[in-house]
């Protein structure tokens, strides 16, 4: 059997998490994100997924705990970041139809 570079598993975790924030991302324009409880399962979901692979690469000693840790820290940055994003717009265009 073939050994596991920590840096091939940490990439493969880190394409796992760019498929996460291309989710959200591509619904950024869409008011599924604030409005739609199905989508919130879906991120969910696939965080906690996210958050088992890691746990299981760290406890193969494929990934340091630390890099573990940054990676899911990270990822749920980023999504805080676009939901902050998606809200304030909504926020904005729901100010902006009241002035009208």
């Amino acid at each position: 059997m073939e050994s596991i570079s920590p840096e091939f598993a940490l990439d493969l975790l880190m394409q796992d998490a760019d498929r996460i924030k291309r989710l959200i991302s591509n619904q950024k324009n869409s008011l599924c994100i604030s409005q739609c409880k199905a989508f919130e399962e879906v991120v969910d979901t696939q965080m906690y997924g996210l958050s088992r692979q890691v746990a299981y690469a760290i406890r193969l000693g494929v990934v340091s705990n630390e890099d573990g840790n940054q990676l899911l820290s990270d990822v749920e940055r980023d999504l805080n970041i676009l939901y902050s994003e998606v809200y304030e717009k909504q926020t904005k265009n729901s100010e902006n139809g009241k002035e009208v």
